[in-house]
């Protein structure tokens, strides 16, 4: 397992499933997000630092490779990583069962920096303190790696 990815765990709930007890696809997405704010909140920069100064980080883009089914009550390990901070901000993901490390999706989103208003903003300028802590968590995530 590579070193830099934050590991969430959580448990399938009844909800999430069909008839069938296979997890719906769209229910991926919502661990996506799971994943991303607890890896943020680990790295020390949590989202409500950048909501207090009225930046938001709405998703542009997602994409979701399914590679096997997760069912009810399976417990599951989202993994999470920061791969980009810049004009945009790129999150990948794996979610594995954690009984038997099986990777049941991969995917990523992509994320742009604006106000409340939605208009695209540049994060050095508004918030130079963030945009370091940001780049300062990629740089240690890439140490790690070497």
């Amino acid at each position: 397992m590579t070193h830099n990815w934050s590991e969430t765990e959580l448990r399938v709930r009844y909800s999430e499933t069909d008839a069938m007890q296979v997890v719906h696809h769209a229910n991926y997405l919502s661990w996506f997000e799971v994943g991303r704010t607890e890896m943020m909140r680990r790295a020390g920069i949590p989202y409500r630092q950048f909501e207090d100064r009225g930046i938001l980080l709405p998703v542009i883009e997602a994409r979701i490779f399914f590679l096997a089914s997760a069912r009810y009550d399976d417990e599951l390990v989202v993994r999470t990583r920061l791969a980009e901070a810049r004009v945009k901000v790129r999150f990948e993901y794996e979610i594995a069962r954690k009984s038997d490390r099986q990777i049941l999706a991969r995917g990523y989103t992509v994320h742009a920096w604006v106000n409340r208003q939605m208009k695209p903003i540049q994060l050095r300028k508004l918030a130079p303190e963030l945009e370091q802590a940001m780049q300062a968590y990629l740089s240690a995530e890439g140490e790690s790696q070497a």
